[in-house]
């Protein structure tokens, strides 16, 4: 980046003393949180001020010695969005009698969603045109649209703010009116009972943003008359409310990161009471289907680590009258399933591939769909359709588009919908190559590393190459094929996505061994990759870069302290990286629900050893890599005030004069831009930081 006059923001230090187990830490930058009150600007007050005065001034320091690639990223922005087919279309898909379809118009941000009746040649009738909807609103989110049994209503939920706190209201899809009940503060989903008169939807506690209540609402009726049916009172666990794909029974199910439990209702009587299948056991998860006369889950019971398939009669549900249905198999892990009138549809991943598997109820046939690349990312989609023998899935790699493809489990014939177009007349698949290869790691593991670049790049030590993952949850990022990607590879990057313990990608194993006290597991393999990468000539440390968000993000804190040297370049993106506070604070949104996840440090075991790698606890005095650090002001998910404390401490204690911005969207939360171009215009500023970190930005 070009030398400017600009000096970065300094931080005022005002030590808070923070005491645990003994333990004390002097937090120079905790005065930095505000409350939502304050964020709102319900509360005016000099510590709001003052924080608001050292965002912006972050955001101008930023936006200043960047200034000088304004130029380039609006190229590059016009570029990823001149490869997006702007006038573009779901494929159909059929619900009750009608076609449904999800498309965009030239030039608009959002989405319009529509309907035909009966066939695909009927009149369109326009449910929701967003842009509308948006056009007074910095960030808007349409969501939770859920269509009532008798075609006429639908449930919809908005979101303002970009804090997932939603609005649900109700439209007659006949006349076109919005009735007037309004339901504040819910996670966005709903479900209709068989009467169309009753939908039952999840409030969120207002604090913690934890959802624990389920509600009854009868349409016409005032919100305030609502009935709680349901209430989690355990602050370990959230719940929702579904249907089953059978329409016949309402489940409330109950969540923690490792035990679930679920009670049901006939739909047909909504105002009965809820009939619980199993009272939660510790560390038994079990997700309910259901079909004629039984009850169907996936299901770790019996020490099944890597899941299976039970069911049990609707008349007896307990855990004791379970039996298998598709047993556990130790090197595959079943991940979901899907229900037809005639066959069962599994979805499996062995030795980090996903698979589809296709099974009669009756065991005349067996099978799985065929692919033929080396990595790819294959999806089925909900398939409402309930009697029927064709299958929707997706199905795209690295190198390949996306592409939608129905196909006849009966017949296996294959039809693709729809191809996904990149436009702007350069992209040939030809052009670019992709592998996997496998990384011994310190502890004699093998991570698997997915690769992407374009055929003319050559691979040595003067290769730029982004490494990318995320590594927790259990969440596994697939090898999916990418647009806006597109602008780095033919500049040269190469793009690496490190499928790190924590994921599953080779199994349940693979998460339990990157959480709690395995939690360095997910540092140290994505370093040793970066190792194993300069090792084998794919790039050095001049040119190697990193990138993750939220948890990602935190992996980005956790290797920038431990191994700083091995990169040029971090992107750090809404990052979780005060962990020992976030987690010891329970009126935070989502901690409690996470004790599973990271561990409890309110016992002094998992405080120790969480403190040992929290990033903003770790900063340290020594050179540190160039770091673009961004968040949203309205995260609920990973509070602001986390990587704004983390770049205050940072800008406090490095020893190196490498780059340092943090860049505060003030408009949004944990995602970012709601707006389809919006989004891509975030996306050309970090891509802007690695090329001109490579001295690139000259390739227009």
């Amino acid at each position: 980046m070009k030398s400017t006059d600009a000096k970065p923001p300094i931080a005022e230090i005002k030590p808070t003393r923070l005491e645990n187990h003994g333990d004390v830490r002097v937090d120079n930058y905790f005065w930095m949180r505000l409350s939502d009150e304050q964020k709102a600007a319900a509360i005016k007050d000099e510590q709001t001020e003052n924080v608001i005065a050292y965002l912006e001034a972050e955001n101008k320091y930023y936006n200043t010695i960047v200034g000088y690639t304004n130029n380039f990223q609006e190229h590059l922005f016009q570029e990823m969005k001149g490869r997006i087919k702007e006038d573009d279309s779901s494929v159909p898909y059929k619900n009750n009698g009608y076609f449904y379809n999800t498309r965009y118009e030239v030039g608009k941000q959002y989405p319009i969603y529509s309907r035909k009746k009966g066939s695909l040649d009927a009149a369109e009738e326009i449910l929701f045109d967003v842009n509308e909807m948006a056009k007074d609103f910095d960030y808007y989110q349409l969501g939770g649209l859920n269509v009532s049994p008798n075609n006429k209503l639908v449930v919809f939920a908005t979101d303002t703010v970009s804090r997932r706190q939603y609005f649900l209201r109700i439209k007659n899809l006949e006349t076109g009116k919005i009735y007037d009940d309004i339901i504040e503060n819910t996670t966005g989903g709903s479900v209709w009972a068989n009467d169309n008169k009753i939908i039952f939807y999840t409030k969120k506690n207002p604090v913690t943003l934890r959802s624990e209540k389920i509600f009854r609402h009868v349409l016409g009726t005032p919100t305030s008359e609502d009935v709680e049916v349901y209430h989690e009172k355990d602050d370990t666990f959230g719940t929702y409310v579904t249907k089953s794909k059978s329409k016949k029974y309402i489940i409330i199910s109950s969540f923690a990161t490792m035990t679930s439990e679920s009670r049901y209702l006939d739909a047909d009587t909504p105002t009965g009471n809820f009939t619980i299948i199993q009272p939660r056991l510790k560390n038994i998860e079990y997700n309910v289907s259901h079909y004629k006369d039984h009850f169907y889950f996936l299901t770790n019971k019996d020490g099944a680590t890597n899941f299976k398939l039970m069911k049990t009669s609707v008349h007896q549900t307990s855990v004791a009258h379970w039996e298998d249905v598709i047993p556990h198999r130790k090197e595959t892990l079943l991940e979901d399933f899907s229900i037809f009138s005639d066959y069962l549809v599994l979805e499996e991943r062995t030795n980090g591939l996903h698979k589809i598997r296709i099974k009669r109820w009756d065991d005349t046939k067996d099978y799985y769909l065929p692919f033929k690349e080396e990595t790819y990312a294959v999806g089925v989609y909900g398939n409402p359709e309930f009697d029927t023998d064709i299958i929707r899935y997706s199905y795209n790699s690295f190198t390949s588009p996306s592409a939608v493809i129905d196909f006849n489990m009966a017949t296996k014939a294959k039809e693709i919908k729809k191809q996904q177009e990149v436009l702007g007349g350069k992209f040939k698949q030809e052009n670019y190559k992709s592998k996997r290869v496998w990384a011994t790691v310190r502890d004699g593991k093998k991570v698997a590393i997915s690769l992407v670049y374009h055929k003319d790049t050559p691979l040595n030590e003067n290769t730029p190459l982004l490494q990318y993952a995320y590594g927790s949850y259990g969440h596994t990022i697939s090898d999916r094929f990418s647009t806006t990607r597109l602008s780095l590879l033919e500049r040269g990057f190469v793009y690496a996505l490190a499928h790190v313990r924590g994921s599953e990608y080779l199994g349940r194993e693979w998460y339990e061994d990157g959480k709690m006290l395995n939690k360095k597991n997910t540092f140290y393999d994505f370093i040793d990759c970066s190792q194993f990468l300069i090792d084998h000539n794919y790039t050095s440390p001049k040119h190697l870069y990193a990138m993750g968000g939220s948890a990602g993000g935190l992996l980005m804190g956790a290797i920038v302290n431990i191994k700083p040297e091995l990169y040029h370049g971090i992107i750090a993106a809404v990052p979780f990286v005060d962990v020992v506070s976030t987690m010891l604070d329970d009126s935070i949104p989502l901690t409690t629900g996470e004790y599973d996840e990271w561990g409890n440090p309110n016992h002094k075991e998992f405080y120790d050893y969480i403190k040992s790698y929290s990033p903003y606890d770790n900063v340290a005095k020594k050179a540190y890599p160039n770091i673009l650090v961004t968040t949203g002001f309205h995260d609920s998910q990973v509070q602001y005030w986390e990587p704004v404390k983390w770049v205050a401490k940072l800008r406090a204690l490095k020893t190196d004069t490498n780059l340092l911005f943090l860049d505060t969207n003030m408009e949004t939360g944990h995602g970012g831009a709601s707006g389809r171009f919006e989004s891509l215009k975030e996306t050309a500023k970090e891509y802007t930081f690695l090329l001109a970190l490579e001295n690139k930005l000259a390739q227009l």
